[in-house]
């Protein structure tokens, strides 16, 4: 069984720092692409940042660039985002998703065969 799960969101003020975490689990990533998308009340789904499990690109929205790193650890099926300097306009759910795409096409298509739960991230003060 295919699955997903987030953890690391939580409540931070302006100006903090939060690390997500993806595992996947019941596959293997291969070539698949695995990404942040995020969704704000009232707001469609946007991909925030993808990477390449063939080749490690990566893509990033623009209003999250020089502030947020994603990473993976492809010996145990992980992604991680590195969330800094965060803005109350990150606030939103955050669900990692893959799909046997590129990275930029599967942040930019917003389509992913399998998504975790998502994770809620605050910043607030």
């Amino acid at each position: 069984q295919v699955q997903l799960v987030e953890s690391g969101g939580g409540l931070v003020q302006p100006g903090g720092s939060l690390r997500l975490s993806c595992v996947a689990s019941g596959f293997f990533l291969h070539s698949h692409a695995i990404g942040w998308f995020r969704q704000a009340p009232g707001k469609e789904r946007e991909g925030v940042s993808c990477i390449s499990n063939a080749d490690g690109s990566r893509y990033y929205t623009d209003s999250v660039k020089g502030r947020f790193t994603i990473s993976r650890d492809s010996a145990k099926n992980t992604v991680f985002l590195q969330m800094n300097r965060l803005k109350p306009e990150d606030t939103g759910v955050y669900f990692c998703a893959v799909r046997l795409v590129g990275a930029s096409e599967l942040c930019v298509s917003r389509r992913g065969d399998y998504w975790g739960q998502g994770t809620q991230v605050t910043v607030s003060s």
